[in-house]
């Protein structure tokens, strides 16, 4: 996977046992290209989602009404900020849950989204961040997909003065 922030995103993909792959480009919540096409839309149907996977979360919609809290448990001390993005047919939640130790914030926390269409739940994931914010391991559950599909992503490095040669962002064809 290699990001370039704020919106773009360049995801590799190997099945496993080595059973599948492919690659697409993502601008926001828009799939630029894909490759093969299918695949990657049955592997990933909820663009929003796998932007939380990797601890990004994307701006509302326009037409979405956006609701917030901030709640601190005494026990065990932690910290969780929550939103809401609404919409006629779309809902997403999103929590961000910290270690927070005498006011200060620590690193290990978790981000958590999940995706209702309709009042019924689409998919739902999870991600463990490290002490610098960043992703560590990530899930996204899609419950009505085959009887529960499950995507899962270990981050093995950061690299963050990488500079991408034009050439990652086209297709591969």
């Amino acid at each position: 996977m290699r990001i370039a922030p704020p919106d773009t995103l360049r995801f590799d993909y190997v099945g496993p046992l080595g059973l599948g792959s492919g690659a697409a480009v993502i601008i926001g919540d828009s799939v630029l290209w894909a490759d093969p096409e299918k695949d990657f839309r049955s592997l990933v149907p909820a663009i929003p989602l796998l932007w939380a996977a990797f601890a990004m979360m994307r701006p509302p919609a326009d037409d979405a009404t956006v609701f917030g809290a901030q709640l601190v448990d005494s026990l065990p001390h932690t910290r969780r900020i929550v939103w809401r993005f609404a919409q006629p047919e779309d809902t997403l939640d999103y929590v961000v849950t910290h270690p927070d130790t005498a006011g200060r914030v620590d690193g290990g926390g978790r981000l958590e989204a999940e995706w209702r269409r309709r009042g019924k739940m689409v998919a739902r994931s999870w991600s463990r961040l490290d002490t610098l914010a960043h992703p560590a391991s990530a899930r996204i559950d899609f419950p009505e997909v085959a009887g529960g599909a499950r995507f899962e992503v270990t981050v093995v490095a950061f690299d963050t003065a990488q500079v991408f040669a034009p050439a990652v962002w086209r297709s591969r064809r």
